[in-house]
């Protein structure tokens, strides 16, 4: 049976697309115990003032469609500074 992080990278990989169509990507960077989903945007989409918005009204709702009570949040932030 696949964890749960495993579930998320896999949607994610169906979003990805949408986000390189315009230059830019997003990818996984941990699932928390709060059960909050962190992602780090790349390309394009690290540097847009649209960033928040493709975040939580595209990324962090799709996401809670597709796991509904498993996703409180999704957020962004810098991989480098997260490890």
């Amino acid at each position: 049976m696949k964890e749960q992080k495993d579930l998320i990278i896999e949607a994610l990989e169906q979003i990805r697309p949408y986000l390189q169509r315009d230059g830019g990507d997003v990818q996984f960077v941990d699932y928390t115990e709060d059960k909050v989903v962190l992602v780090e945007l790349q390309g394009h989409c690290a540097g847009c003032p649209y960033s928040q918005a493709t975040v939580k009204g595209g990324i962090e709702q799709i996401l809670q469609e597709l796991f509904p009570g498993q996703i409180e949040a999704v957020e962004a932030v810098n991989a480098f500074s997260f490890e």
